[in-house]
């Protein structure tokens, strides 16, 4: 029989980076808070030498700040930075609606697909599952410019879950009455893309956004 072979263990470094930046995408350390390497060494049960490589991994991508002998200041989304996500999420999103409409051989499926990714969204929101709930509004998101069959847009957007997803917790930590109204926004924006109206979903998607942005104006 043959031998079952052993898992690869996760480096140290990448596991504190990991938990490091599920606790800040997830609103577990909000914008502003100073953290020290002790405190994720004792959490990841790690010594400090690879939470340190991973801090300077989160410095490097814009998430933490770090103060020599102090620790580090998770860096909050600024409004600037919010509304250049919403307007890069609101542009290739109505393209690739556009795109899609123009080739409507798979909106069926598309429509399908999206219908039960916001069922997904039902759940989550019902438990108040911030972190959950989030997740799946990126995947319902991130489907309308996967559909598209534009490639560098898909890769592009890409580049836009971590922001996303954490401007997503933000908005509902401080809105939470949120939540079943953003599985009705979804599903009028699938009814949008149903009925070909490009115009009409561009519409909604900007009014789907304006949330967050009521949000990081404060």
């Amino acid at each position: 029989m043959a031998d079952t072979p052993t898992p690869a263990r996760v480096p140290a470094a990448d596991r504190a980076y990991e938990l490091t930046k599920d606790l800040i995408l997830g609103g577990g350390l909000p914008g502003g808070t100073l953290i020290s390497e002790g405190e994720i060494a004792e959490r990841a049960s790690l010594s400090r030498t690879p939470v340190r490589e991973a801090f300077l991994r989160l410095q490097a991508e814009g998430l933490l700040q770090l103060f020599p002998k102090r620790g580090a200041v998770v860096v909050p989304v600024g409004p600037g930075e919010a509304e250049d996500v919403l307007e890069l999420r609101e542009a290739l999103e109505s393209t690739a609606v556009r795109r899609i409409i123009r080739r409507p051989d798979g909106l069926d499926a598309l429509v399908r697909q999206l219908s039960e990714l916001i069922d997904q969204q039902r759940e989550p929101a019902r438990r108040a599952d911030l972190g959950a709930f989030a997740d799946a509004d990126e995947a319902f998101h991130r489907g309308i410019v996967t559909a598209s069959g534009n490639e560098l847009a898909e890769r592009f957007y890409g580049t836009l879950r971590d922001r996303q997803r954490r401007m997503a917790v933000q908005l509902l930590q401080v809105r939470p009455e949120r939540l079943a109204p953003l599985v009705e926004e979804h599903t009028a924006l699938v009814e949008r893309i149903a009925a070909r109206d490009a115009e009409g979903f561009t519409a909604a998607l900007r009014a789907h956004l304006d949330a967050h942005r009521a949000v990081t104006d404060r």
